[in-house]
């Protein structure tokens, strides 16, 4: 369905380039069976003097997208990488849309799986078009000619002519029909699958490339924030006047729920924040607890749940089991905490509002900042920047909405940063989860019967309301509803239960980090109990999935498993499918002077076709060191309705001298692609958990594993 509805147009020919629109229909499941009928767009231009230019539809946080998309455009286009230069995408939901998600995004660990085959056929379109442009020129057949690095060539004559000599003759031509348009074949390939430098490293590097916290504008002032501390407070009185005799302070703007101080720079604006006399009404979270919140969480598991999976009869493979072992484990609220604090810049004028920030959602942005100012969303201008970090935090708009409220109230631009404190405390946590499983194990340990009822927030419930039916959506489940293994009898259950004002959001990993700790711990369990080598009962039950099981063995391999250590020193592994993509890891932990040091992690991952190796390796080095420190110290906790952590001597992650060895091992595959920027996250949470078990015997049910460690 998708090759037949798939298809090219060219759009113009302006004399001076080649255009191509390159859609395809939306093909994910969710947007189905929303009635969403979708369709993804990337635009492609080659310049009269050959270059090609890319209008991104993606953003770059870090994850190698600007590096990755431009690869597949230039193998099929045959052009150098060198030659492909780069332009934010305008907010359009329509051009540029992620195919995968509905909209125009980025996340979900969806790029390379949304570009992988409409960027390919708009190179091998347009390579097509300007052979056949050549080949009229020179009255020969195409198929006599061929492209090679920017230029078509006719090797019987000799004759050569340059992409930017072709590109208004090859805008004439009809568009052939996607199907038949013949994509390279793997063995072709001249980048796909090599490693390749990153093209935005240097401007990294020397400082040129731009994030959002960079924006520099005439006129512009800088705004410092106190937001209400307790969740669903309000501001109750202000008294400002010691704020407004700073030098720089420019004005002190009041909305329901915080304060802004603009001054001319930051410094001043924060020296006014620090001056002003507030009152806060803490709301009706004044005395709200994380003990609070668990045991409210509690009673709602016992309350019914949205049915997910069930197949077999596990009431009676229960009934009938040798064995019953049942564990409840709990996952705290986390924060994002990216290093470019949340930060926006907006100017907005009678006829228009400009809003300057990195997002993963720009029209989502725009809709926001057009609401916020009454204005049409034509008339509201998002400017896009680079990422210094996403991890799910910047697909949200708050930051947006707040900036766009605030700079209503002045005539100039101002740039909005959030403190490190306010960015922590502020956040759109990872939701807390509160799992409830149980397994049924025959006379030789193995499981008969898996339930797991899971209970806690619906991020996709609000992000996205069309994909949460029958009482669950895909999203939180994931990881949980179909775990690698094979049962005779699984029944997965799930309770939506939404902290009170508490935001809840995506976290670099979305469901599998909080499902795969589940199930790969109680795997652990339920081997510990059968007294059988952890390695050896997972691959007793991957027997039907040979992917899953080829790269656990890898991992092993690799790692030297012979089983796990005991001692100060533990091993320990997980196995999981998610994203698209097969991924097992070994963890050798040790515990030193009560602290837990992680020493080696080595992945062995099957991703389908890799596009560039070396960003593979970076994203699973990337995702081992957020989920060591969202395993290890990851905690976000409420007393009297405020948040208590505040920066990072209280909200750790992992430093440079504690980075463990990382190695990651890619099997060669020629599946389709899978997402790389999420999955390790989620690996690495309960092979480092199993590892501790190893070392110390004591099974962790309930994170951060120093906090359970320490109250041991």
């Amino acid at each position: 369905m998708t090759d037949r509805r798939a298809f090219l147009k060219a759009l113009a020919a302006s004399g001076s380039c080649l255009l191509l629109d390159v859609a395809l229909p939306v093909a994910h499941a969710r947007d189905r069976a929303a009635g969403a009928d979708w369709r993804a767009n990337a635009m492609v231009r080659i310049m009269d003097d050959g270059k090609v230019v890319l209008t991104m539809p993606y953003v770059e946080m870090g994850q190698g997208t600007y590096t990755s998309i431009p690869m597949l455009i230039a193998e099929e286009l045959e052009v150098d990488l060198g030659d492909v230069s780069l332009e934010h995408a305008p907010a359009d939901d329509q051009r540029y849309m992620n195919p995968a998600l509905g909209f125009q995004v980025t996340g979900g660990s969806t790029t390379i799986r949304a570009a992988w085959k409409p960027m390919r056929l708009a190179g091998a379109t347009a390579r097509l078009l300007l052979v056949q442009a050549a080949a009229q020129q020179w009255q020969v057949d195409p198929a006599s000619c061929r492209a090679e690095r920017g230029v078509v060539l006719h090797q019987a004559s000799g004759r050569k002519l340059g992409y930017g000599a072709l590109v208004a003759a090859a805008a004439r031509l009809p568009v052939p029909a996607p199907d038949t348009v013949v994509l390279k074949q793997p063995d072709a390939f001249r980048l796909i699958g090599k490693a390749t430098r990153r093209l935005d490293t240097a401007a990294k590097l020397n400082g040129s490339a731009q994030y959002g916290i960079d924006v520099q504008l005439p006129g512009m002032k800088v705004a410092a924030l106190a937001i209400a501390p307790a969740y669903g407070g309000r501001l109750a009185a202000l008294d400002d006047r010691a704020a407004r005799q700073v030098a720089g302070v420019r004005a002190v703007v009041r909305l329901d729920d915080c304060v802004a101080v603009i001054a001319d720079h930051y410094g001043a604006a924060q020296k006014g924040l620090a001056r002003l006399q507030l009152q806060w009404d803490d709301g009706p979270n004044a005395q709200l607890s994380s003990a609070d919140i668990v045991a409210d969480m509690a009673q709602a598991s016992a309350r019914g749940a949205a049915q997910v999976r069930a197949e077999g009869d596990t009431a009676q493979a229960l009934a009938s089991a040798s064995r019953v072992l049942e564990a409840t484990y709990e996952l705290p609220f986390l924060a994002h905490a990216a290093m470019e604090p949340m930060n926006c810049t907006v100017h907005v004028q009678p006829d228009r509002c400009d809003v300057w920030t990195g997002t993963q959602v720009i029209t989502r942005a725009r809709a926001v900042a057009a609401k916020v100012t009454g204005l049409p969303e034509e008339k509201v201008t998002v400017h896009n920047f680079l990422l210094g970090g996403g991890f799910g935090r910047r697909l949200e708009i708050d930051g947006v909405e707040r900036a766009v409220r605030i700079a209503r109230a002045v005539n100039y631009p101002v740039k909005v940063i959030y403190s490190r404190e306010e960015d922590i405390q502020h956040d759109m946590f990872r939701p807390y989860f509160y799992d409830q499983v149980r397994a049924g194990l025959d006379a030789k340990g193995r499981p008969l019967a898996w339930q797991h009822h899971l209970t806690g927030s619906s991020v996709l419930g609000r992000f996205l309301p069309p994909a949460f039916n029958n009482g669950f959506d895909p999203e939180t489940v994931d990881g949980a509803a179909t775990p690698p293994y094979a049962f005779p009898a699984i029944k997965v259950e799930y309770t939506r239960h939404e902290p009170p004002h508490i935001p809840t959001a995506f976290w670099r990993g979305v469901g599998p980090t909080h499902n795969v700790f589940v199930v790969e711990s109680f795997i652990d369990e339920l081997a510990a109990a059968a007294q059988a080598d952890p390695l050896q009962y997972r691959l007793a039950l991957l027997q039907h999935n040979p992917r899953a099981a080829r790269v656990l063995q890898l991992a092993a391999e690799k790692a030297g498993w012979q089983g796990p250590r005991a001692g100060a020193s533990g091993r320990g592994l997980s196995v999981q499918f998610a994203f698209d993509t097969y991924l097992a890891m070994v963890v050798d932990a040790r515990l030193m002077d009560g602290e837990v040091r992680v020493e080696r992690v080595v992945c062995a991952l099957d991703c389908g076709v890799v596009v560039n190796p070396d960003t593979v390796k970076a994203q699973m080095e990337s995702a081992v060191i957020f989920g060591i420190s969202g395993a290890l110290w990851g905690e976000i906790s409420f007393k009297n309705g405020r948040v208590e952590q505040s920066n990072f001597h209280d909200y750790r992650v992992l430093r440079m001298h504690e980075t463990p060895h990382i190695e990651s091992h890619i099997v060669a595959s020629q599946e389709a692609p899978g997402g790389m920027g999420e999955p390790g996250t989620a690996a690495v949470m309960p092979a480092l958990a199993n590892a501790i078990f190893a070392a110390t015997g004591q099974r962790i049910r309930k994170l951060p594993l120093a906090t359970a460690l320490q109250s041991a």
